[in-house]
């Protein structure tokens, strides 16, 4: 059973996010922020890592590249509701980063679901890139 790991600092979008991913199969744990993150990836090596990109204590982009320093082949899907901030572009930068797949908060689920089930298939979109802000 593949495992994912979810970062977010809001308790409700966890527990929404784990009944989503529980219900196809998926064994989940939850960290409310990236530092209990990366502990928790450190001790239990996760499939696929969900990160939240703006959280009060060790905040996504950190996040995601302490956990590429571990593991350059991690897989990561980021997720903000955050948007832009004059002209960065947080889901941009995390892709530059190494995650593989965005989301912008509020996502259907079958936005959810489908970019799950193509990294945990190892598909890859494109040549790579990260996509144009």
């Amino acid at each position: 059973m593949a495992r994912i790991l979810i970062i977010d600092d809001e308790a409700d979008l966890r527990t929404l996010l784990r009944d989503i991913l529980e219900v196809q199969g998926y064994e989940v744990i939850e960290a409310s922020n990236g530092r209990e993150g990366l502990q928790r990836y450190l001790l239990t090596p996760m499939d696929l890592v969900i990160t939240d990109l703006l959280m009060p204590e060790h905040e996504g982009m950190e996040t995601i590249q302490a956990m590429r320093r571990v593991n350059p082949q991690i897989k990561i899907i980021a997720i903000t509701g955050g948007g832009q901030t004059g002209t960065m572009d947080f889901l941009y930068v995390a892709a530059v980063l190494g995650a593989q797949r965005t989301l912008r908060k509020p996502f259907r689920q079958g936005e959810l679901l489908a970019a799950v089930r193509e990294l945990m298939q190892g598909e890859r979109a494109g040549d790579g890139t990260p996509p144009m802000p």
